[in-house]
């Protein structure tokens, strides 16, 4: 009896999990049919259009616009058209309060009489020079995006915020004229 016990524990050994032809039909259904379902489904997905993907807005009309406009523009201002140039606070908010209206890298804060009083002493053309050439940490603002005309502005505005009493620059054009 103990032969045959120890000849059916090693048949049992080698016998498979699938014992039924049932379990074999189900068997390759798992195994090759649902895998080719599932890549069926995975390319749907993938080659479908309903869904944007990342980066999908890159391809817009307004971001290729954007990308194929010129790197720069070429703006004509007539010297003696006022109402083309910008107020000193127009060009203050565009170009100088990056710096001075925090105080960044030194610069004096607008409204700050005890900071501007020292640099209103030295008067209207010092400061105007420094602004058009630059000083300390400031780079030069002639020939930027503003005229000359424009920068004098700003300058009246800041010092004017900070105590002084300096008049509105000359339009270059009226300065032109004046004998």
């Amino acid at each position: 009896m103990s032969a045959d016990h120890d000849h059916s524990a090693h048949e049992e050994d080698h016998t498979g999990p699938i014992k039924t032809p049932k379990q074999l039909a189900w068997a390759v259904f798992f195994a090759f049919v649902v895998p080719v379902i599932i890549i069926i489904m995975l390319a749907y997905s993938v080659t479908t259009n309903t869904k944007p993907g990342a980066g999908a807005e890159a391809f817009t009309a307004e971001a290729v616009a954007a990308r194929l406009a010129p790197v720069g523009q070429v703006a004509v201002k007539a010297a003696g058209d006022l109402a083309a140039m910008k107020t000193g606070e127009q060009v203050f908010q565009a170009q100088c309060s990056a710096c001075h209206a925090t105080g960044a890298a030194g610069a004096p804060k607008v409204g700050d009489a005890a900071a501007w009083g020292p640099r209103i002493k030295t008067g209207f053309e010092a400061l105007l020079n420094s602004a058009l050439k630059g000083k300390n940490a400031m780079g030069a603002q002639g020939g930027g995006d503003f005229s000359d005309f424009e920068i004098g502005r700003a300058v009246v505005y800041m010092a004017n915020q900070g105590g002084a009493k300096f008049d509105e620059p000359k339009a270059p054009a009226a300065a032109a004229s004046a004998p």
